[in-house]
């Protein structure tokens, strides 16, 4: 796309207007997981900062007074150019997995109209965090999507720095949260085969500090790094390091017939997550995800942490309120109506003591109708 073509959809000739600060750098998704930490250490290193939000007013108490906050959605193409006008590097961490059915279409659509305008406005450099997954064998469309929109920022003409990350770990991450409650609640947990498909996971300290590390990286055209923290293990692995790690016994008895689909319904009520989004990531969780290139240790003074160090950092203070950005912060909590507990509500839960009787009978139940049961803790 170019500017004459795009005029109808909003783009203006302020496009090129002259870099009024030198080395500015723009992020999105600050609201997000990643994207909140990513913003915390920015900020900490004295970086010249300017965050884009649909809804700044959720941001404000989180930002430095020197940070900028402009309004704005990568589908409004106006505030696109507005917010990249005078950027040098350019975070991108946006993803609609939680946006309904159409969320491939979504990601295609807005990284197309940001790396228009981030070429269009002169932007230096790209930086996309993306996921594992090898691309020659079918993929999740989760995984398939989030390799996309690397590609659509790539042919942008813009210089790209992407990082594919396996699963990620840490207080509040989407992830971890399953683990935790599904460890939590279930002393015995019948488990589906992809509970036993390989991972590599990385620490969210890690990956924060690759996506720092790409600021200062020499011009020298696209580059794809894979990451992933020290050891391949499983999600089983990782559910049975974290019982370890808080003391718990658990039981885990693997059978084959338990389907994405079925696994997603019991998934939405025992963990903190909407049963789509559970399904989206159970579908991915399918595929393994481990580093077969490892350029990037070689690349960044970077030693990633060890999947039990990874846990144990995660469960350090583990008072759900006290962290930075949780995975339930891109999704509306369910309200009492729906038969669901508040994602916050559950969150503290999980950390610090069992169900009620009746949340206990809500999660309970619809698991015996599939006809698949597990204890839940008394």
């Amino acid at each position: 796309m170019n500017l004459k073509s795009e005029q109808q959809f909003g783009f203006e000739s302020s496009a090129r207007a002259a870099d009024s600060v030198a080395h500015r750098i723009l992020l999105t998704g600050a609201t997000g997981y990643i994207g909140g930490r990513l913003l915390s250490a920015l900020q900490a290193s004295g970086k010249s900062l300017r965050c884009l939000a649909r809804h700044p007013e959720n941001l404000r108490d989180r930002v430095a007074p020197q940070t900028e906050i402009v309004r704005g959605d990568v589908f409004d193409c106006a505030s696109l150019v507005a917010a990249l006008t005078g950027v040098d590097v350019a975070y991108y961490l946006i993803h609609s997995m939680g946006g309904g059915d159409d969320f491939e279409e979504r990601d295609r659509r807005g990284a197309r109209l940001f790396a228009s305008a981030a070429r269009e406005c002169g932007v230096r450099r790209i930086i996309y965090l993306g996921g594992l997954g090898d691309s020659d064998q079918p993929l999740s469309a989760h995984l398939r999507s989030r390799q996309e929109v690397g590609d659509i920022l790539r042919s942008s003409g813009v210089e790209v720095t992407e990082f594919r990350a396996s699963i990620v770990i840490g207080s509040g991450s989407l992830s971890f949260e399953m683990i935790r409650a599904l460890v939590e609640r279930l002393p015995i947990m019948i488990t589906p085969r992809w509970v036993s498909v390989s991972a590599q996971p990385i620490a969210v300290t890690d990956v924060v500090r690759y996506l720092t590390a790409a600021l200062d990286m020499p011009a020298g055209g696209n580059r794809l790094f894979e990451i992933g923290g020290a050891d391949r293990v499983s999600y089983g692995d990782l559910m049975r390091e974290y019982a370890a790690q808080r003391g718990l016994r658990r039981l885990l008895i693997p059978v084959p017939f338990l389907t994405p689909w079925l696994s997603s319904l019991w998934l939405g009520l025992v963990t903190p997550l909407f049963a789509p989004v559970g399904r989206r990531l159970i579908e991915s969780i399918r595929h393994p995800t481990v580093v077969r290139d490892r350029s990037a240790l070689g690349e960044f003074s970077i030693q990633p942490l060890s999947y039990r160090e990874a846990i144990a950092a995660a469960l350090v203070g583990d008072d759900p309120t006290s962290t930075d950005t949780r995975c339930s912060d891109e999704h509306s909590s369910a309200s009492s109506s729906s038969g669901r507990l508040p994602l916050d509500e559950v969150d503290r839960q999980a950390a610090h003591g069992p169900l009620s009787d009746g949340a206990r009978i809500a999660i309970v139940a619809p698991i015996c109708c599939g006809g698949v049961y597990f204890l839940a803790r008394c």
